[in-house]
């Protein structure tokens, strides 16, 4: 159940205190709870009031932290980086959401034209599923399920990216900054290996470097593409990967077999 603001807003008024953010979910979740099935909770009211500080408390299982990515999808990289400075309030249960997996062909609702394929570059489309998939947010697909084509597919049905993103531990990835407009995003997992994603924002292809010692790692480790699904060997003290614009190369990183 999406549980949405909208209206809820004329009733709070402009200056809402804590109880009035929380009121109207805590009511939902007591109803919720009562019923004999499963149903995944989210509050969708674009983080106001803190929401990842209670969200769990009234009864849901993931949250908005930001507002909708809306239909041209220019606020990717924004949106993610603010949901992850929330990573602490990651837990089994409780999830932080930044908005749906536009890909594909997408629009299409209200006022907006019939869904047409997305004008997102496929490197950042990739990044995409990326980022969502180091925070371990929600993965709910938003597109013309009729139009999927076999590049979306792939990018939506990668075991080992959806394996990153479902993992036990539940950890939100910690962002490193790098230069040029590059990032690293860091997800301990529960077997003990990292889940790192190389990130290039800019309008070129750069070089990109983990260096173990900033994602807490030493001794030589194993390193798998999993976008790729392959192996690329062991490295004792740094990975580094041409990336392109707007796009990511991730990878695990694992104790040497």
């Amino acid at each position: 159940l999406k549980y949405d603001w909208c209206s809820y807003g004329k009733i709070a008024g402009k200056d809402p205190d804590l109880e009035a953010y929380k009121l109207p979910y805590r009511q939902m979740g007591d109803i919720l709870k009562t019923l004999d099935r499963d149903i995944v909770y989210n509050l969708c009211q674009y983080g106001m009031g803190d929401v990842w500080k209670w969200g769990g408390e009234v009864g849901a299982h993931c949250w908005r932290t930001a507002g909708d990515l809306g239909y041209y999808l220019d606020k990717v990289y924004a949106v993610a980086l603010k949901n992850a400075e929330h990573r602490q309030y990651s837990k089994p249960g409780e999830w932080n959401d930044p908005d749906y997996i536009q890909i594909g062909w997408i629009g299409g609702a209200g006022k907006q034209t019939m869904p047409s394929p997305t004008k997102m570059s496929p490197a950042m489309q990739y990044a995409y599923m990326s980022l969502w998939s180091l925070m371990a947010s929600p993965l709910v697909y938003s597109g013309d399920m009729s139009k999927l084509d076999r590049f979306t597919l792939n990018i939506l049905c990668n075991n080992e990216i959806i394996e990153v993103n479902q993992d036990p531990l539940g950890e939100s990835g910690l962002v490193i900054e790098k230069p040029d407009s590059c990032f690293l995003m860091v997800k301990n997992l529960f077997d003990g290996s990292k889940a790192v994603g190389l990130f290039n924002r800019g309008k070129e292809e750069r070089k990109v470097t983990a260096e173990w010692m900033e994602i807490g790692v030493n001794g030589r480790k194993m390193v798998r593409d999993l976008w790729r699904q392959k192996d690329l060997g062991a490295s004792g003290s740094k990975f580094s990967a041409t990336v392109p614009s707007q796009g990511v190369v991730m990878i695990r990183i694992s104790d040497k077999k």
